[in-house]
């Protein structure tokens, strides 16, 4: 996927004039109340505290089966494994609204706090952020794409079961941080107590940089080696956001900020502002998909090919159309 778009402004600069905070104590957190009136909730779609994985409930159930799974199965190796065949990126073209709606099929298990179809979510993030931040429309386009690395559960790219693409993401090949969720089943886990992989530094060294780090595979990792190896242009924070956004352990606990570079620190920045939309915007108030659609459509051409550089794009029926080019398993 290319996606060609300006640099956005200085983070301090920003930051100052939006003035919110970006780091705080987790008892600040149902306070906040976003420039453009959106306000975060008290309670989730079920009524419960969002990130709730302790209340009794048969969603709780089947969120901490999906954890056990997850936990055992994320292994050095396997993400390994998964980087080297999906990093092949065996073409498959598919335009960026194409690829959106075929998420609606799907259901995040691992997510406590919505049972809504996919699209339901990119739209509600992108919207949020569109109405906090109107001028910075590559954050709306990362809104809106952040999650498209789950077509990974659809036929066409593999069918991988819901523990190897959705959830909260970690580094493998270190020890497993405790804040990580649901962090008991670690212990199946044929890593945990590997000579090599279980120190605090594992096979990393200090602050060598979040790019050098294996994460957990799924929809993050797969989307980041998508919009990287197609050359995408979105600015560094986009692409940290795309990558660490379910990487909640760092974003939520300051976990592994050992192996943050000068540049992960910058990007943090962004993303803990990204957090509190892909998170609080979930919501059982549907978007009208055909009312904000041409917005969507014209940032995409916007971005993708307003800039006079060469895109990864064809053209059918005359119309032109921004495509991603992911892999087939």
């Amino acid at each position: 996927m290319t996606i060609l778009l300006e640099q956005p402004p200085a983070f301090g600069v920003e930051l100052e004039e939006k003035n919110i905070p970006v780091d705080h104590d987790d008892d600040q957190e149902n306070e906040l109340v976003l420039e453009g009136g959106f306000a975060v909730p008290d309670t989730n779609s079920f009524g419960h505290t969002f990130r709730d994985y302790d209340i009794e409930s048969e969603r709780q159930r089947s969120v901490e089966e999906f954890y056990r799974t997850n936990h055992i199965n994320q292994t050095y190796d396997f993400v390994e494994g998964m980087r080297e065949e999906y990093g092949k990126l065996k073409r498959v073209e598919m335009s960026i609204w194409e690829c959106c709606e075929l998420l609606n099929e799907f259901i995040d298990e691992s997510d406590p706090d919505l049972d809504e179809p996919q699209i339901e979510h990119l739209l509600q993030t992108a919207e949020a952020i569109r109405k906090d931040y109107p001028n910075e429309d590559w954050l709306h386009l990362t809104g809106l794409i952040h999650d498209l690395g789950k077509v990974l559960l659809h036929p066409t790219f593999g069918e991988l079961p819901q523990w190897a693409v959705v959830g909260d993401t970690f580094p493998v090949g270190c020890a497993f941080d405790e804040s990580i969720v649901h962090h008991k089943h670690f212990k199946e886990n044929p890593d945990y107590n590997n000579t090599a992989y279980k120190s605090k530094y594992g096979v990393y060294s200090e602050g060598c940089g979040l790019d050098k780090v294996y994460m957990s595979w799924g929809h993050d990792d797969y989307m980041y080696l998508v919009a990287k190896e197609n050359k995408s242009t979105l600015p560094s924070a986009g692409l940290f956001i795309i990558r660490y956004h379910s990487f909640y352990a760092l974003h939520r606990a300051d976990a592994y900020r050992h192996l943050m570079n000068e540049e992960d620190v910058e990007n943090l920045k962004w993303l803990k502002i990204f957090n509190k939309y892909d998170l609080y915007s979930k919501s059982k108030v549907r978007i009208d998909v055909e009312r904000v659609k041409p917005y969507y459509l014209s940032l995409i051409e916007k971005l993708s090919l307003g800039k006079g550089k060469e895109a990864v794009f064809g053209r059918q029926g005359g119309k032109c159309l921004t495509y991603i080019a992911m892999s087939r398993a």
